[in-house]
């Protein structure tokens, strides 16, 4: 785990709103909260932090969907990485745990621990 005593969390997100209140919750719950507002962004953060966990956006304008995807599986297949979207269906095969917007951050915060526990 990082230096933070909760742990690292990478937030890859194209919509404002969305990316800084996630950032704002997670930071004030003890994490490490960065931000990327799409996979290029998300690939130099990755190159110059820690990250414990990334929780990203499927569809991004930049470097997003089905090859972000493909690129996370490729080149960090360590990391853990939980898939936010509110357009994806339950039968739409992705390999990383998938949370539908509008998600309950109470409920987020559960998991994102959950899975920061079992490393």
């Amino acid at each position: 785990m990082s230096d933070t005593e909760d742990g690292t969390i990478l937030i890859v997100e194209d919509e404002d709103a969305i990316r800084l209140t996630l950032r704002d919750f997670l930071r004030k719950k003890g994490f490490d909260a960065l931000v990327a507002s799409d996979g290029v962004g998300a690939i130099k953060i990755l190159l110059d932090s820690n990250v414990d966990l990334m929780l990203t956006d499927y569809r991004m304008d930049l470097l997003g969907g089905d090859y972000w995807i493909k690129f996370l599986k490729k080149y960090c297949p360590e990391l853990k990485v939980i898939i936010t979207s509110g357009f994806l269906r339950p039968d739409f095969e992705i390999p990383y745990e998938v949370i539908y917007k509008p998600f309950d951050y109470s409920a987020l915060e559960k998991r994102v621990r959950e899975i920061l526990c079992n490393r």
